[in-house]
């Protein structure tokens, strides 16, 4: 068995998220990720150790890696892989969000700027993503010397997993939601693919037992009228 931990990338700073950024090398907000500190350290707590560590050529998915590190993960060298990057949209790539908002429902999905099957001029579909995504899993399976691997990627990257994992078509995979900093877990095994989670927040408390219920008030420990009674 081998699990896959993919990990989005930090939030990037407000100036880029007005535009479609795709595969653009976009800064990271450092005021959201100081903001969020104890969620990095929750999520480097959480990470499989050891582990190997996976990044895309972007700086924002290596950046939050160094976050991890600095919030308590080990350091040690990293895999830069260029299948686990985002989208590539082309010429569309740097066009104001606001353009494709202006499209009818037929020309984009619900909850991507485009349809799920339209391939960008000079750039890539989301059918394309997940093949990419796919064959950059399957190779990783390939060389695997350990039981775990944490890659930092992207949401559209991390749907794209999902899909391949799941079997799902590009529109069913582009309606998962895949927030910043946040956990989706793959599992690789005899048997092929399962999804263990997606979406996990560190942040999260984990489930815990029920407490015990409280012990019977005995009859002389009972209050006298108006005494301890909130209103």
């Amino acid at each position: 068995m081998h699990q896959f931990w993919l990990i989005r990338h930090a939030l990037v700073h407000r100036d880029s998220l007005a535009f479609l950024y795709g595969t653009n090398d976009v800064p990271v907000c450092a005021e959201t990720m100081a903001a969020q500190w104890s969620a990095y350290s929750a999520l480097a707590a959480r990470l499989p150790r050891p582990a190997r560590v996976v990044c895309t050529p972007l700086s924002r998915t290596q950046l939050t890696a160094d976050a991890l590190v600095r919030a308590g993960y080990p350091d040690h060298d990293r895999l830069i892989d260029p299948a686990f990057i985002e989208q590539d949209f082309g010429d569309w790539q740097g066009v104001p969000i606001s353009r494709f908002e202006e499209r009818s429902h037929d020309e984009r999905h619900p909850f991507w700027p485009i349809h799920a099957a339209e391939t960008p001029p000079g750039g890539e579909s989301f059918a394309h993503l997940i093949q990419r995504v796919g064959a950059g899993l399957e190779a990783l399976c390939k060389t695997a010397q350990g039981h775990n691997t944490i890659i930092v990627s992207h949401g559209g990257a991390i749907r794209a997993a999902c899909a391949h994992a799941m079997g799902l078509t590009p529109h069913q995979a582009l309606c998962l939601q895949i927030d910043n900093i946040s956990l989706t877990r793959l599992e690789h095994g005899p048997h092929g693919w399962r999804v263990l989670s997606v979406n996990e927040h560190s942040s999260t408390p984990p489930c815990q037992p029920p407490a015990a219920p409280p012990f019977a008030v005995t009859r002389h420990q009972e209050a006298t009228p108006n005494e301890g009674v909130l209103s």
